[in-house]
């Protein structure tokens, strides 16, 4: 049985494991400036702890439960192309838009001060 968190974070709930790397949207307590390579970081917004049988849920965050990682990289998503015509009319508009993210990796799950381990 693995061991892992759900986590809300940047307007989505994210299922993490301590070792992966995950990309998410925006850091709602990060400016742009901080978001530089390993700068560590800490999400104390922790839904669910699974630890082998144990399932530990919050209501709606667990108290005393964070998960510990690391910015790898911001990074511009792929380009989204919009485009927009009215037949009959000759009207048509194409615009662009990239999505700023940013890919973190998780080192480790605590829950009441103790690291969960595998």
């Amino acid at each position: 049985m693995s061991t892992y968190a759900i986590i809300e974070t940047g307007g989505q709930q994210l299922r993490v494991e301590p070792g992966r790397f995950y990309n998410i949207r925006h850091f709602a307590s990060l400016t742009s400036s901080e978001l530089e390579q390993n700068t560590k970081i800490l999400i104390y917004r922790v839904l669910m702890i699974r630890r082998e049988f144990n399932v530990d849920i919050g209501y709606p965050w667990l108290k005393g439960a964070a998960v510990k990682g690391r910015i790898l990289h911001p990074y511009l998503e792929e380009k989204i192309t919009i485009y927009k015509m009215i037949s009959k009319k000759k009207m048509r508009r194409k615009l662009g838009h990239r999505q700023k993210s940013t890919r973190f990796v998780v080192d480790s799950i605590f829950f009441n001060g103790e690291e969960i381990y595998e």
